[in-house]
C-alpha cells in the first residue's frame, strides 16, 4: 500500500443508479416515529424544567457536597438521553441500494489467531460458497498448518505474514499488500455468513463515495451469558439480547447523521478508501472506529444496512463478556484522545454528535458507580441531599425519572428492559471502569482476543465474581444494617429528616438486589467455562446409529444428543456410525458414545452423547452449511430461531485443485 496515497476527492454530482433491492427491514409507520419523538422531547423538557427547580429549590447548603453532587448526576443522565434522542431520531435512515452488482471484485477476509478449527470451518465453508465469484482468504496470525490445509481443503487461500505486528489490523494490512481487489468483506473467524452476505451488501458500492457497509452483529448461540431467556411452557426463549439496541436501532439511526461506522466484522470495505487513509488504523485496539473516524474526514461516506447477514459467537461468559467490553472501552478511550472525533472541525457536526453519543456513553459507568454510593453515604452520615418538601420532591422526582424510562424504552423500539440492562451494566462496571482509567492515561495496552471454542478445562470452572461488586455488595449489606441499627437507637447516629433516610434505605435495597442478581449471573453453572468445541444447535431431526433410529435433539460440527428406546441404547465407549436425515438427503459420521444418561421424562428413554470422529471434513463442510444457512437469520436478534438441519447441496470429494466448486444452491466441494 502507498505510504502517501492521493487524498479521496468524493464525486457527489455522479448519476445515482436506478433499482432497489428489497428493504432490510420494514420502515417504521410514520405515526409511532411521531409518537416516539414526541415522548423522548416531553421528557427532555420535563427534566430540564425539573432540574431547573432542583437548583432554585432543593439544595441543601448543610450538605452540599451530597446535594451538588446528587444534581450532577442527573444532569449527566438527562445529557445522556439527549444524546439517546438524537442517535435514534430516525432509524429509517439507510439509502435503497441498486438491484444489479456492481463491476468491482471482491476478496473475503478472515483474519484468524488462535480459534479452534471447529470455529472456523463453517465461518470458511459458508464465505467460499457466497455468490458472487471471489477469493476468500484465511488470515492466519498464529502460523497453523492445520488451519492452511484446513483453508485449501475448502477452497480458501491461506495466508500467513512474517512478523505478526499491531493484531487484526496489522493482519488486514499486511493481506491488502498482497490481493489486488476493489472491495473486501471483513468476517471475524467466528461469523458465518449467510448466502446472500455478498449480494445485499456490495450494490450500494454503485455510489463512487462509499467507503463502508456495515451489517449487524448478531449471534447463533443464543444461550451465551449475553442473552436473557425466559422459560415457556417446556421451552426457554430468548427475551433480552444485550446487543440488539446497538446493533438493531442505534447503529441503524447513525445513517441519518452519516455517522454509520465499521464494527470489525460483517462489513465490506472499498481498498481505495482504506488507502486515502492509509490502511487500517494501527494505533488504538478499536480499530474499526479508528478506521471509519479517518475516512468520515477524508469525505468518504458509510451505509449500515440493517438485516443480518452474518452470525457468530457471543460471549459466553462473564470473564469473556467482561473482556471484550474492556477492549472495547479502552479503544474508545484511545480513538477520543488520539483523534478527537467530538471537536474535529473535519468531521461534520452530526457526525461529531454520533461520535459522542457513542463514546460517551462508555462513561455511564462513572454515573451507575456513584449512584450505587450515594445511597451508603445518606444512610451512613445521616445527611440530606434534599432541602425541600418530601412529598413535593418525590412527585416531581418521580414524574421526571418515569418520562425518562418511557422515553428511553420507546427510542430503544422496546429492546431497553430497566432491570437485564442494569444487570449487564454491574457486570461489566470493574472491566469499564478500569478502561476508563488506563485508555485514558495513553498506556500501551496490547490487543487481547475474546476466547472462543472450548476452553481446555477438564471441568466446567464457574468465573470469579468481580472484587468491586463483592465490595458493594458489603457495602450494602453494612450500610442497611447500619440504618436498621440507627431506627432501633443503636448507634450514635439520628436520622433528623427521616424520610430522607427511608428513600435512601430504599434506594439502597433496590441496588442491594440488583447486584445479587448479577453476581449469581456471574457465578451461574450456565455461564461457565465451555468444554465443547463448537456450539452445539438445538434441533430436531431423526436418524440413525448403527441402524437403531434416533432422535437428534442437539448437533455441532463435532458431536450430538441423542434420544434413544432402552432397547437400542448404546453402550459408553462404543464406536459406531450416526446416518442423519437432511431432508431427503444422508450424511453419516462415525462417532464415539461418550455419555448415557436417563431422559427427561417417564418413557424409560435415554440421552446418548455422541463425539465425531476426526477426518471427516466432507461430512463436516455439509452439515455446516447445512446448520449456519437453514434459518437465515433476518428478524431481531431476540426472536428465537428453530435451527432445522437441512442440505444445501451435494458434497462430494473431488480432485485436488486450487478452488471451490459452487452451485446454485450453495454447495460446495472440499478438495
Amino acid at each position: 500500500m502507498d505510504p502517501e496515497p492521493t487524498p479521496h476527492r468524493p464525486t457527489r454530482s455522479s448519476p445515482a443508479p436506478t433499482g432497489s433491492a428489497t428493504p432490510a427491514r420494514p420502515r417504521e409507520p410514520a405515526g409511532r416515529t411521531r409518537l416516539i419523538r414526541a415522548s423522548a422531547l416531553a421528557a427532555l423538557a420535563v427534566g430540564a424544567l425539573y432540574l431547573g427547580w432542583r437548583v432554585t429549590s432543593t439544595l441543601n447548603p448543610d450538605a452540599l457536597t451530597l446535594s451538588v453532587t446528587l444534581w450532577l448526576l442527573e444532569l449527566h443522565a438527562w445529557f445522556g438521553l439527549a444524546l439517546f434522542t438524537y442517535a435514534l431520531w430516525d432509524v429509517d435512515g439507510a439509502p435503497p441500494p441498486p438491484a444489479e452488482l456492481p463491476e468491482l471484485t471482491v476478496a473475503v477476509l478472515i483474519p484468524t489467531y488462535n480459534e479452534p478449527v471447529e470455529v472456523l470451518l463453517p465461518t470458511i465453508v459458508a464465505a467460499v460458497a457466497l455468490e458472487p465469484d471471489h477469493d476468500t482468504w484465511v488470515l492466519d496470525d498464529g502460523n497453523r498448518p492445520a488451519v492452511a490445509e484446513l483453508a485449501v481443503r475448502l477452497g480458501a487461500r491461506y495466508l500467513t505474514r512474517p512478523e505478526h505486528t499491531d493484531a487484526k489490523a496489522g493482519n488486514l494490512n499486511h493481506a491488502l499488500t498482497v490481493i489486488d481487489t476493489d472491495l473486501i468483506a471483513v468476517l471475524d473467524a467466528d461469523h458465518v455468513a449467510t448466502p446472500g452476505f455478498l449480494r445485499r451488501t456490495l450494490p450500494y458500492f454503485h455510489d463512487d463515495d462509499i467507503a463502508l457497509v456495515q451489517t449487524p452483529q448478531d449471534f447463533y448461540n443464543d444461550s451465551s451469558f449475553e442473552h436473557v431467556h425466559v422459560r415457556r411452557g417446556q421451552e426457554e426463549h430468548v427475551v433480552f439480547s444485550e446487543q440488539a439496541v446497538f446493533y438493531r436501532e442505534i447503529q441503524p439511526g447513525k445513517n441519518r447523521w452519516g455517522g454509520a461506522f465499521w464494527c470489525g466484522t460483517g462489513a465490506v470495505l472499498r481498498v481505495a478508501a482504506l488507502g486515502s487513509v492509509g490502511g487500517v488504523a494501527t494505533t488504538s485496539i478499536t480499530e474499526d472506529i479508528q478506521t471509519t473516524i479517518r475516512m468520515h474526514r477524508k469525505g468518504w461516506r458509510t451505509v449500515y444496512h440493517d438485516e443480518v447477514l452474518a452470525r457468530g459467537l457471543a460471549a459466553d461468559t462473564a470473564e469473556q463478556y467482561a473482556l471484550q467490553r474492556r477492549r472495547w472501552c479502552t479503544g474508545a478511550m484511545q480513538v477520543m484522545r488520539q483523534e478527537r472525533p467530538l471537536t474535529d472541525r473535519r468531521l461534520t457536526p452530526r457526525q461529531r454528535l454520533t461520535y459522542a453519543s457513542t463514546l460517551l456513553g462508555w462513561f455511564d459507568a462513572v454515573r451507575l458507580l456513584l449512584l450505587l454510593v450515594f445511597p451508603l453515604l445518606v444512610l451512613l452520615s445521616g445527611a440530606s441531599p434534599i432541602a425541600a418538601p418530601l412529598a413535593v420532591f418525590a412527585a416531581a422526582f418521580g414524574a421526571s425519572i418515569l418520562l425518562q424510562q418511557h422515553a428511553l424504552w420507546r427510542l430503544a423500539r422496546g429492546r431497553i428492559r430497566p432491570v437485564p440492562t442494569a444487570v449487564f451494566d454491574l457486570s461489566r462496571l470493574e472491566a469499564t471502569l478500569q478502561a476508563i482509567l488506563v485508555g485514558l492515561t495513553g498506556r500501551d495496552i496490547p490487543f487481547q482476543v475474546t476466547p472462543k471454542g472450548a476452553s481446555g478445562q477438564t471441568g466446567r470452572k464457574r468465573i470469579p465474581v468481580p472484587r468491586l461488586l463483592l465490595a458493594l455488595a458489603a457495602g450494602h449489606m453494612a450500610a442497611i444494617a447500619w440504618y436498621l441499627l440507627t431506627l432501633a437507637g443503636r448507634t450514635p447516629l439520628t436520622y433528623e429528616i427521616a424520610g430522607v433516610a427511608h428513600g435512601a434505605a430504599l434506594w439502597a435495597v433496590i441496588n442491594g438486589l440488583l447486584i445479587a442478581t448479577a453476581i449469581t449471573r456471574i457465578r451461574s453453572s450456565r455461564f461457565a467455562d465451555e468444554r465443547r468445541g463448537s456450539y452445539r444447535h438445538p434441533v430436531h431431526a431423526t436418524g440413525l446409529l448403527d441402524g437403531r433410529p434416533a432422535t437428534i435433539t442437539d448437533l455441532s460440527l463435532t458431536g450430538a444428543q441423542l434420544r434413544m428406546e432402552p432397547a437400542a441404547t448404546p453402550e459408553t465407549g462404543t464406536i459406531g456410525r450416526l446416518d442423519l436425515d437432511m431432508s431427503g438427503e444422508r450424511a453419516s459420521f462415525v462417532a464415539e458414545v461418550r455419555s448415557v444418561r436417563p431422559a427427561p421424562g417417564e418413557d424409560g428413554s435415554s440421552l446418548v452423547g455422541l463425539s465425531f470422529d476426526d477426518g471427516q471434513l466432507t461430512t463436516q463442510a455439509q452439515l455446516a452449511l447445512g446448520l449456519f444457512n437453514a434459518a437465515a437469520p433476518t428478524g431481531t436478534p431476540e426472536e428465537p430461531r428453530p435451527v432445522a438441519v437441512t442440505a444445501t447441496g451435494d458434497v462430494d470429494e473431488g480432485p485436488t485443485g486450487p478452488g471451490p466448486s459452487h452451485d446454485d444452491r450453495g454447495s460446495i466441494a472440499v478438495h
